[in-house]
């Protein structure tokens, strides 16, 4: 088979690699779609690659081509996504259910070859089937809009209420429909460029609040009311989104941080202030599993894609790269602010 292989920081081929073969247990995928995550980008433009030669993608789509031994669950030819965390099932963590805090887990496409290639090998578990309706690009948005469920139910999430989404990515515009989903009162979303925030709105959206203009307080007090919303997610993973989150936030309010930072963070006495002034509640969000594996964040994507409710519109995709030009999907990121979306890879030959 053909495949995106690493070599060294920068250094990404694409070459011919023996097709794996599905062992007992095991599922071997033909790979349609790849999204490219942003942990992807400094696996390959950094030093974050756990060994070398690695085959990296975990935001797959594809098509079952082979059932190992004992595999009763899927057919050949099912249309599915991928799931690409590996938990050890024995560990504390995970006979509770707690899957993404498993110390022993494995991760395709990272200590694991996945799916920057034509074929992929996964366990039994770890596929997802979706109906003929859902598209194999959409297919390939399954693990993002699972871990935007996944920040959802981890805060006490209720209907009826005020939600503030900081950040207009791929997560957080997923997080907005599901809120949505589940019954918000309002959701606004914040960024700095009108292009994500006019999606934003044309996917659920009650309003788009530019944070660059310097009244953007005074407007989202009036979407919030005088306290605040109630619930605020950080999607960003940005200094100044993560101060400004306990600011919007309403007294007695849940905040979830799902975006992963990247540089040191401090806040001032006054900003971090607000967390015992308002009796806030904090908490993070990793991954995105639950019990039964993989959990409920699956189950409910596969629905409410299928349903037309979650929705993957166009403008999410920057740009669709065929696998033997991955090279130059991934020179792309070196150029800050020059990819607007998600760039799904085609394995097809």
């Amino acid at each position: 088979m053909k495949a995106g292989v690493v070599y060294a920081r920068e250094d990404i081929r694409y070459e011919d690699r023996e097709t794996p073969k599905a062992k007992k247990g095991q599922v071997l995928i033909k790979v349609k779609y790849t999204g490219i995550c942003g942990s992807d980008i400094p696996r390959v433009n950094g030093d974050a690659c756990h060994f070398f030669p690695n085959i990296l993608g975990h935001e797959f789509s594809g098509t079952v081509a082979e059932l190992g031994e004992g595999v009763t669950s899927l057919r050949v030819g099912d249309r599915v996504a991928g799931v690409p965390l590996v938990p050890c099932m024995h560990c504390e963590d995970c006979q509770k259910g707690h899957y993404s805090l498993c110390k022993k887990y494995r991760f395709i496409g990272s200590s694991e070859f996945g799916s920057f290639a034509e074929y992929v090998v996964v366990p039994e578990k770890n596929v997802v089937v979706f109906v003929d309706n859902i598209s194999f690009e959409q297919g390939a948005f399954f693990e993002p809009a699972t871990v935007a469920l996944h920040g959802l139910r981890s805060v006490s999430y209720q209907s009826g209420k005020t939600v503030a989404v900081l950040g207009t990515g791929t997560i957080g515009m997923f997080v907005l429909q599901w809120a949505k989903i589940f019954g918000a009162k309002k959701v606004v979303v914040f960024d700095i460029e009108k292009e994500r925030l006019d999606l934003g709105k044309r996917l659920g959206a009650t309003e788009g609040i530019n944070t660059l203009n310097p009244d953007f307080m005074e407007e989202a007090q009036k979407q919030a009311g005088t306290s605040g919303f109630d619930y605020v997610f950080e999607t960003a993973g940005n200094t100044a989104t993560m101060k400004m989150a306990f600011e919007l936030a309403g007294n007695k309010a849940q905040l979830g941080f799902i975006g992963t930072p990247t540089k040191e963070l401090c806040f001032s006495v006054k900003e971090w202030e607000n967390l015992n002034r308002k009796e806030l509640k904090l908490t993070g969000s990793w991954m995105s599993y639950s019990s039964p594996f993989p959990g409920v964040e699956w189950d409910y994507t596969s629905v409410y894609m299928g349903l037309g409710e979650l929705k993957v519109d166009d403008a999410l995709i920057f740009r669709k790269i065929h696998l033997s030009q991955i090279a130059d999907a991934f020179k792309l990121y070196q150029k800050p602010g020059a990819v607007k979306g998600k760039i799904l890879i085609d394995s097809e030959c």
